[in-house]
């Protein structure tokens, strides 16, 4: 039997995507420029508006490939947009939204993916917005499938990322308020099509399925005006106290650094790492506040990073202390129960975000009322379990946008 046409346009997309992602990294340094300075990504001052408002938009552009050859039949926009950082208080963050060209022909509004990338890195070119314009984005197919099924996609660039200041790395709040204030953002773009009435699903892997998942618990003090119907969280670093262990000494140990400049970023009157490093480390900091996830993986991996601080201690030893365990307790995501439903999809066998971790947030959800469908795959890796994921929670959003009942795992996570 042969799938429904648009099930066809979402599989073909799919059959793409390790293909996409092998080209878009490789294109990174044969084609890649450092991108141009850019005043869109300058914001005005003072950052006016609520959450949610657009301060600016103008057409954007969309490749899958470095050699800007495919391009999806979409209307591109990317926007800036009022938010709020770590504590509430008002930031710009940018973002892309694609709406495919075709209109939208089933019930209701046209639905509304908000979709939280995964890591990209903490410098200003690593913004997902230059990415999917440079044809360099590794989730650019991703975002490609949800438009062939017709429904209109909301890359946020995070707190960051293009804009002024440091990315905001795993950042709970920081986080959930981007991915909440884009899909905002996105109902206001007039040439969009999209309404207030639009069905809103949450989406994303890693660094995206934490904040996604972070998303889920706002939802109704943040964002009540949403109609959110669900999300997926694939991955989550769900306690950064647990991931840090594994990151030292690990091919992704450069992630490890990103995660550091985003707290002394966010919590400057707490956190200085200059009172933990050595020269050395603070160089290499210094260095990595520009990377990329491609720059992290080749320059950093296997980094010791007991070698980097002034008493030979591992950095993750400092976890334990104030003031990072606090800032680190702050980050935990599963100590507020989800608002809409959420699909968490985990690797038992994921080497860079632990599996143990992520369960544990969505047994945390169940014990908090929360309706969580938890699933274990065994695909090794980090980046296998993203290629595994990604079909099944393409199916369940879609059940979700056409009013299917969730399904809740609860009884057997919580051994009832």
């Amino acid at each position: 039997m042969r799938p429904p046409g648009r099930s066809r346009r979402f599989l073909a997309t799919l059959a793409a995507t390790v293909t996409g992602l092998t080209v878009a990294v490789a294109g990174h340094t044969a084609y890649a420029d450092p991108a141009p300075l850019d005043d869109f990504y300058t914001p005005p001052s003072p950052i006016p508006g609520e959450p949610g408002d657009v301060l600016k938009y103008e057409e954007g552009e969309f490749y899958l490939d470095p050699l800007k050859l495919i391009k999806p039949n979409a209307d591109v926009y990317r926007l800036m947009y009022r938010s709020s950082d770590t504590h509430g208080e008002p930031n710009a963050v940018t973002g892309t939204l694609l709406v495919p060209e075709r209109e939208w022909r089933g019930d209701g509004a046209r639905p509304l993916v908000s979709y939280a990338p995964g890591t990209q890195g903490v410098g200003d070119d690593c913004a997902p917005s230059k990415k999917l314009a440079l044809g360099l984005e590794y989730e650019g197919p991703f975002v490609s499938g949800l438009l062939a099924l017709g429904y209109a996609v909301v890359v946020t660039d995070y707190e960051g990322l293009g804009t002024p200041g440091m990315h905001t790395y795993v950042n709970r709040a920081a986080e959930a308020h981007a991915v909440l204030d884009a899909a905002k953002a996105a109902q206001q773009v007039p040439e969009a099509g999209l309404s207030a009435d639009s069905p809103v699903v949450l989406a994303g892997y890693s660094q995206g399925g934490g904040a996604s998942a972070a998303a889920a618990e706002l939802v109704d003090e943040y964002a009540p005006e949403l109609d959110v119907k669900g999300a997926y969280a694939g991955a989550p670093p769900a306690n950064l106290a647990e991931v840090a262990p594994v990151l030292d000494s690990h091919y992704a140990a450069g992630f490890l650094g990103f995660s550091l400049l985003s707290l002394e970023a966010a919590y400057p009157d707490k956190v200085d790492l200059d009172e933990v490093v050595n020269d050395r480390g603070r160089q290499l900091l210094d260095e990595i506040a520009d990377a990329c996830t491609e720059d992290a993986i080749l320059k950093y991996a296997f980094m010791r990073t007991s070698n980097l601080t002034k008493d030979g201690r591992a950095l993750e030893e400092y976890l334990d202390e104030e003031p990072y365990v606090s800032v680190v307790a702050e980050q935990r995501i599963g100590e507020r129960a989800p608002d809409v439903p959420v699909f968490v999809l985990h690797s038992r066998l994921d080497d860079i975000v632990p599996y143990d971790q992520g369960r544990q947030m969505a047994v945390d959800w169940c014990e908090r009322g929360g309706t969580v469908e938890f699933t274990t795959s065994y695909v090794p890796s980090h980046i296998g379990g993203m290629l595994r994921a990604y079909p099944q929670a393409v199916a369940w959003l879609s059940g979700m946008i056409n009013g299917k009942a969730p399904k809740n795992t609860c009884g057997s996570l919580l051994g009832q």
